[in-house]
């Protein structure tokens, strides 16, 4: 093998400056530029700007000479200039708390949909629910100057984040209690939710019913309150048993394993998400427990996972897809109008029973 080597990180940063580098004698072939599509296409500049835009005022004939031509030449515009001649990128800046949550995955698809009808790019941030990468990618967002921002499961409290929606148009998603003018929000009606799930249990005849909350956002909370509301409404106060835990698989484990180990322990637990209510799940099958026979298991969220067979999870559905077009439209309205007043859209939630749930047993 002849030639002298290459320096990788050298040449990854020339190309993202877009200079042609020279590799083993062989030099990469420029980029083709609009004049290039004009004098294959035969017409001037500003009109093969004009059929890039969209343009109307341009004959058939001469539209299809010019996307012919930029497709014969891999022709791409440049989109950074065509946000400065504009003064909109047609980006949206999704900041996810955690990739990893089945429904932020499924609200994504509805959002991403409805944005791209629109005319509207996605990018997605992963915060991971750490503070410093939810500025990082807040400011890497800024800095493409993307036209809005959607933060789901995310309350803007960080300086960086409470700056960017004093200028960038924002919908908060899946959390209430934020005190922002210019701000939309999407909601479901959690406490709705949870009261739903005590009352299919109450009515299977558990009175010890249990719950894991997830206190890391208002949506838990809420759905915390939900449960205390219904469990008093049955009378059932001297039963309430509230167990935090993170909202994840281990920490629906972590806590099943704790309520599960008392005595006398919950016939039921309905749990923040569904998620948490694998964990239970698999807590379950440590001990040795039955689901539904020894012990029934609600969830939050009708993930996809949770209507497997091998699952069979009873939960409660919001309707993530109709979330992230409800927000969609709420970004596009506001983009088009920035002034409007702060909106809330709340959808509302059913229960989906399947067979991790069935009658008590007192034994």
């Amino acid at each position: 093998m002849s030639g002298p080597p290459v320096d990788i990180t050298t040449t990854n940063r020339a190309r993202a400056l877009d200079i042609p580098v020279q590799t083993d004698g062989i030099t990469p072939r420029p980029r083709p530029t609009i004049r290039n599509v004009a004098e294959r296409a035969g017409v001037s500049k500003s009109l093969v700007s004009l059929v890039l835009r969209g343009s109307p005022h341009v004959s058939e004939h001469r539209r299809q000479a010019v996307l012919q031509a930029a497709r014969e030449l891999g022709y791409r515009p440049n989109a950074v200039a065509r946000s400065l001649v504009e003064g909109r990128t047609h980006l949206v800046g999704a900041l996810v708390a955690d990739l990893h949550n089945p429904f932020y995955a499924e609200f994504l698809d509805g959002l991403q949909e409805s944005l791209h009808g629109d005319g509207l790019r996605l990018l997605i941030g992963n915060s991971q629910w750490d503070p410093a990468f939810e500025d990082e990618a807040v400011e890497a967002f800024l800095e493409l100057r993307v036209d809005g921002l959607v933060l789901l499961g995310i309350p803007p409290t960080s300086e960086t984040l409470i700056e960017a929606t004093g200028y960038t148009p924002t919908v908060v998603v899946g959390e209430r209690e934020i005190d922002l003018g210019g701000v939309d929000i999407v909601v479901d009606d959690d406490q709705l939710g949870s009261r739903l799930a005590i009352d299919h249990l109450v009515e299977l005849g558990h009175r010890r019913i249990a719950h894991i909350e997830g206190a890391c956002s208002s949506s838990g909370r809420f759905r915390c309150e939900g449960y205390l509301v219904a469990m008093r409404r049955h009378a059932l106060a001297p039963y309430i048993t509230v167990e935090q835990a993170e909202a994840t698989e281990e920490g629906g484990t972590r806590a099943a394993r704790s309520l599960l180990t008392r005595d006398p322990r919950p016939t039921a637990i309905f749990a923040v998400n569904d998620r948490v209510a694998m964990g239970v799940l698999s807590a379950a099958a440590e001990l040795g427990l039955r689901v539904p026979e020894d012990l029934s298991v609600v969830g939050y969220d009708n993930s996809q996972l949770s209507g497997m067979p091998p699952i069979s999870l009873t939960t409660v559905d919001q309707p993530r897809r109709a979330m992230g077009r409800s927000a969609a439209a709420l970004l596009s309205d506001r983009i088009g109008d920035p002034g409007k007043a702060s909106r809330l859209r709340q959808v509302t939630p059913h229960l989906v029973v399947r067979r991790s749930t069935g009658p008590a047993s007192e034994a």
